[in-house]
């Protein structure tokens, strides 16, 4: 399974930054390939100063070896290698009439000191951050996500938007990051899912990305702004990072287990503000985002 997830994720960073490519028109991904002295590497692609995207990346990798300390106390487990794989996404454009989005499809092994395996899982996701709300962005996101999750099981919408909803909620802020998508993770074979029935569900919703995004991209790029409206990205670009750096339980894992730091941190946005107790006019759009981020939306 660990094979075959790697290949899947292989074949669809190429799928996912060509069409990012292509909505962009100028820029290009600059690839960098990196190994991890403890065992394994990536390949990570990355975007800048484009035409629609100012900042994003699109990274894979594999990574094995002893599981560090710091993991062996989150799993509560003794010494014991792993094997973790996995796509990660963040695409930050220039416009702030254009979401950012977030994405990762994961796989994940432990073994035991004879190499076999004693835990496996899928995790993952896809979730929208707009600047500005578009009613019609938000149900088109959720509709893809949902047409994904439909095709096999009825009750996976329903539970994985929750949970994305509880997830990228930034608790010292009492707000949601954005208005959600999916998040799901620790999927294991079960009496109704097997690891490959899982392998399906989850290529099903990376499969379904590009059809999420692009579409969004297309309607909103060509939106005039003004310099007080990016002003208002660049402050709510902070709270991104702050989640980021205080929540994101994959950003962590990574500088747990020796990750690359350039890669882990390639989803933070070149241009961000910190305004002291900032507060947007009343009735104004920015103030309808806010309120919006209080407590989660049910948009289809």
């Amino acid at each position: 399974m660990k094979n075959k997830f790697y290949t899947y994720i292989q074949t669809l960073q190429d799928q996912i930054c060509k069409g990012l490519e292509v909505a962009d028109g100028q820029a290009k991904f600059r690839e960098d390939l990196w190994e991890r002295p403890e065992g394994g590497g990536g390949r990570t692609r990355v975007i800048e100063n484009g035409n629609v995207f100012e900042k994003g990346g699109v990274n894979i990798s594999a990574v094995h070896g002893k599981l560090p300390e710091a993991m062996q106390e989150m799993f509560n487990v003794g010494e014991a290698d792993f094997f973790a794989c996995g796509l990660s996404l963040v695409i930050h454009p220039k416009s702030p009439m254009v979401p950012t989005v977030h994405a990762n499809w994961r796989y994940f092994e432990m073994y035991d000191d004879k190499g076999n395996i004693i835990q496996q899982w899928f995790g993952g996701g896809q979730d929208l951050t707009p600047y500005y709300l578009f009613e019609e962005d938000a149900k088109h996101f959720h509709l893809t996500c949902k047409t994904a999750c439909d095709k096999h099981n009825p009750e996976f919408y329903p539970k994985y938007k929750k949970q994305c909803d509880a997830y990228f909620w930034n608790a010292h802020r009492n707000e949601a990051r954005g208005i959600g998508g999916l998040f799901f993770d620790y999927c294991k074979a079960t009496d109704d899912m097997t690891m490959q029935n899982w392998f399906d569900f989850v290529s099903e919703v990376g499969n379904s990305f590009l059809q999420a995004y692009v579409p969004i991209v297309e309607r909103r790029k060509e939106l005039p702004s003004t310099a007080e409206q990016r002003t208002w990205q660049e402050i709510r670009r902070g709270r991104y990072v702050e989640f980021n750096l205080v929540h994101d339980k994959g950003t962590l894992f990574g500088l747990k287990t020796n990750g690359r730091i350039e890669s882990i941190l390639m989803s933070l946005p070149p241009h961000v503000q910190w305004v002291y107790d900032h507060h947007p006019e009343s009735g104004s759009e920015e103030e309808k985002l806010l309120k919006t981020l209080k407590s989660p939306v049910d948009w289809i």
